[in-house]
């Protein structure tokens, strides 16, 4: 069990504990949250002049001695599997991978098998434990989703990207084959979403006071009779959010068995083609993109002639 012991200094004085550690766990990039820290607090692996029964809200004094005790975490029940892996980058701080459509991104109760994450533990020697449950994990894909997932090899890395994720200024790009011809070359769709009243695995659009606010800029890439080749960036990324707005408009993805009836395409014709974020360890903007999947290609020679 690693244990560091830092000494309360002027600038501390008057700042809360969790703070103070935050701030130290960051200066040395180990990359703990302050939730982490604060539950660590809470189950006294921490102590202020020898003494355990400290809150996170504790105001720090000049030359206090605050001893951390942080445990290793492991991934409980998680099982390393060979599976394939297209890892299009790589380097000390994460991982770009090209996710094909069906693999699961993460375990869940029940099944802690055959996921991107049991293919990330074979893979990979280091993976970020911000979720002991979900190595590396910053991002999630749908099961029948392919296209571009960033893993983070470092607490550090996962918390600075989980932050350009949460201010919108990573940027997605995603292909979708869409149900009949879309009115508009381009738009925005501003629609909040929530649970479904009765549904509960669903995703609807909500007027409801306790709905999220969602937002997606499409283009339109081609038109045929029957269907729409579109580009889709979501300012926002609520779970299942280009699946229920398009499905509201009227125009379901080709393949999707839960919000659209359509068997067109032999599964949901959603591919992530584009990343792009300031990379934590480089400090500069990287961009990737995938190919278009097979399946994809073959769908628009034989229909677009």
């Amino acid at each position: 069990m690693p244990t560091y012991i830092l000494t309360a200094k002027k600038e501390d004085v008057g700042r809360r504990l969790d703070l103070v550690i935050f701030d130290y766990f960051s200066q040395k990039k180990l990359g703990l949250s302050r939730s982490f820290i604060q539950k660590l607090i809470l189950s006294q692996k921490v102590k202020i002049n020898n003494l355990t029964s400290v809150k996170p809200s504790y105001k720090v004094k000049l030359k206090d001695e605050i001893e951390i005790f942080l445990e290793e975490t492991k991934e409980e029940g998680l099982i390393a599997e060979n599976i394939p892996l297209e890892v299009i980058y790589e380097d000390k701080y994460l991982a770009i991978i090209n996710k094909p459509s069906g693999l699961v991104v993460h375990p869940a109760v029940g099944n802690p098998k055959h996921t991107l994450v049991n293919a990330l533990l074979y893979h990979f020697k280091n993976l970020s434990q911000i979720n002991s449950q979900r190595p590396g994990i910053v991002h999630r894909l749908d099961k029948e989703t392919s296209g571009l997932l960033v893993v983070a090899k470092d607490n550090a890395t996962h918390l600075e990207l989980a932050k350009q994720f949460a201010k919108h200024s990573i940027k997605r790009k995603y292909v979708a084959l869409v149900k009949g011809r879309m009115e508009f070359d381009e738009g925005t769709i501003e629609l909040p979403l929530s649970r479904h009243p009765y549904k509960r695995k669903n995703i609807a659009v909500s007027f409801k006071k306790e709905a999220k606010y969602a937002k997606t800029y499409y283009r339109t890439l081609k038109r045929k009779k029957d269907f729409s080749f579109l580009e889709l960036e979501p300012f926002t990324g609520r779970t299942h959010q280009l699946r229920v707005h398009l499905a509201y408009l009227g125009h379901p993805i080709l393949g999707d068995t839960k919000y659209g009836k359509d068997k067109t395409f032999g599964r949901l014709a959603l591919h992530a083609k584009y990343l792009g974020f300031i990379h934590p360890g480089l400090g500069k903007f990287v961009e990737f993109s995938s190919d278009l999947p097979l399946e994809f290609l073959r769908f628009l020679t034989n229909d677009l002639k």
